[in-house]
């Protein structure tokens, strides 16, 4: 699997900034939410679709240290098949990719452009709360 993009010393930097202002700390879980979705949408549109389940079960979620974008659900226990590859019980194959076709490929295309927009937000988000940011 693919590393996350990390922030070290995210965590306390969030206690810290709701400590100066409640609010500001929201203004990283907008910025997450940013970015999560531009990967999200990518995915989604490349996921092939027969009935459209497997295409909406790729969704994201948030948190104002983290975003995840998830991909099957109860309707679509296929889509690990679809996006990773393998063999199903019933004799389907498909070449398997460790870093999968859909999220995982959207994530590589577009990890650089959003390191860079978290880092904006964070400092936003710090200046925005009254913090002299270098």
């Amino acid at each position: 699997m693919a590393d996350a993009i990390r922030v070290d010393g995210l965590n306390e930097f969030v206690r810290n900034l709701k400590k100066l202002d409640s609010d500001a700390a929201k203004v990283l879980r907008v910025a997450f939410n940013a970015a999560g979705e531009s990967i999200t949408e990518e995915a989604r549109a490349k996921v092939p679709t027969k009935s459209g389940r497997a295409r909406a079960s790729v969704k994201m979620r948030s948190t104002q240290t983290a975003a995840r974008i998830v991909g099957g659900s109860k309707k679509a226990p296929y889509y690990p098949w679809l996006d990773f590859g393998g063999t199903t019980p019933k004799g389907g194959r498909r070449p398997f990719l460790k870093d999968g076709r859909y999220i995982y490929a959207a994530y590589f295309r577009q990890r650089e452009g959003i390191a860079a927009k978290l880092e904006l937000a964070l400092i936003n988000a710090a200046q925005a709360a009254g913090v002299e940011v270098d």
